[in-house]
């Protein structure tokens, strides 16, 4: 059975006191505890062993859990890209071929997808997948394709408000002048594509948008709405909204967590520091609001909060954009706080305690306000659990898979 919310919110005080004295020197911010390491590996090497069970079954794209079984998608949804990622994250730690056979063959079903040009989340679908397949294959395909993709996602680009519409086609009036923060982790598509053709226009979108997102979703707190309207015609600004948070004037905790990532990886491909001190301010919010459980509430403003339903997939993303953001701001605090998250589902969030649970992370919430998958679990959640972890036990593994490089380097070539 899944875990319950109770015995997450009483636990992980031994995982804190692993931390009452943090390093002083950046040298010492790259040091694992000890401790650590083996909670990660445990974690990492419960993950194989359940992708190895489940995986040669799976036919489609999980996009979530219903009784602890995957239910899925046959064109991958939103999420499609995050099953093959999570093999191929399965792949470069167990060193298994049949993750990377098994990668490959469920990415090729996203090919359709890369025409799409009625949805943001080409990122999601195509970097963790084809990317990530190009980088650690070398075959030309997986490069195209996912150039491709970025070229439909390059079509939402409003020009006006300088932004990529979230939702709707593109003829579509009802919410075409819609920006949500989950596109900043749709962004580096564009940068991969500007690296690949040589073209300017793509990672050009890329900052564009990032600059209205900075300029709109941050209060002065740190806090962000998930959603803000402007005018399609002439980029004003009307205001916050949202879909998934709890209010407009809310703080949906994996919303956040997309901009520490984005506007941190966003940074990176650009060199402009303005977006590192927007994914700090995230960051910091994000930080001094978590519960001491290290386990996020699905909205950090609701009123049940901090004893509301958690969403571990906000600590999975929170914790490889805290790792990234440590690693260009060279502060070894942020580093420090992804351990702790990291720590935290390892111990709490597992599905450790049931046999018949098809995935690895537990506790996580899709869309509250719709009453749709409250604890459940979510594959984003297993891909960035796994990521996380690899960043910290093999991080040029990771950079092999998607690239950690910063503007200096620029995205690079093929690594087998």
């Amino acid at each position: 059975m899944e875990i319950s919310r109770r015995t997450v919110l009483t636990t992980t005080a031994s995982a804190a006191a692993l931390y009452a004295a943090p390093p002083t020197t950046a040298r010492a911010a790259e040091q694992t505890p000890a401790a650590v390491v083996r909670t990660l590996r445990s974690a990492a090497d419960y993950a194989i062993g359940k992708l190895r069970a489940v995986a040669p079954g799976v036919t489609a794209f999980p996009v979530g859990t219903k009784s602890e079984k995957w239910v899925y998608a046959q064109n991958g949804d939103w999420v499609g890209g995050f099953w093959p990622g999570t093999l191929w994250m399965a792949w470069l730690h167990s060193g298994d071929d049949t993750f990377r056979t098994l990668a490959l063959a469920s990415a090729r079903k996203l090919a359709p997808r890369q025409y799409d040009t009625t949805t943001h989340d080409l990122g999601f679908l195509f970097y963790p997948s084809w990317v990530t397949a190009w980088r650690l294959t070398g075959d030309d395909t997986w490069r195209a394709g996912a150039v491709q993709a970025a070229d439909s996602l390059s079509r939402r680009y409003n020009p006006n408000g300088r932004f990529i519409r979230a939702w709707g086609a593109l003829n579509d009036p009802d919410n075409a002048g819609r920006i949500i923060m989950d596109t900043m982790m749709n962004l580096d598509l564009l940068a991969f594509a500007t690296e690949q053709t040589g073209d300017p226009k793509y990672l050009d979108i890329a900052t564009e948008h990032a600059k209205t997102a900075q300029r709109v979703f941050p209060r002065p707190d740190g806090s962000t709405p998930h959603v803000y309207d402007l005018d399609p015609a002439t980029g004003a600004p009307i205001g916050p909204n949202t879909v998934q948070g709890y209010s407009p004037t809310s703080c949906w905790s994996r919303g956040q967590a997309w901009g520490v990532y984005g506007f941190t990886t966003i940074h990176r491909r650009t060199g402009d520091d303005q977006f590192l001190t927007t994914a700090r301010r995230l960051a910091d919010y994000a930080l001094g609001v978590l519960t001491p459980d290290h386990i996020p509430v699905w909205d950090y403003r609701a009123p049940q909060q901090p004893y509301d339903v958690k969403d571990a997939s906000a600590g999975a993303v929170m914790a490889c954009g805290l790792l990234d953001l440590s690693a260009a701001t060279g502060r070894p605090e942020y580093r420090q706080a992804a351990l702790r998250l990291l720590t935290a589902l390892a111990q709490t969030c597992l599905t450790r305690n049931s046999s018949r649970a098809e995935a690895v992370v537990a506790r996580c919430t899709r869309n509250r306000p719709a009453e749709d998958g409250i604890e459940i679990s979510l594959p984003y959640a297993d891909y960035y659990l796994l990521e996380g972890i690899l960043r910290v036990l093999r991080p040029q593994d990771v950079d092999r898979a998607i690239d950690l490089s910063g503007p200096e380097r620029g995205h690079r070539g093929p690594t087998r």
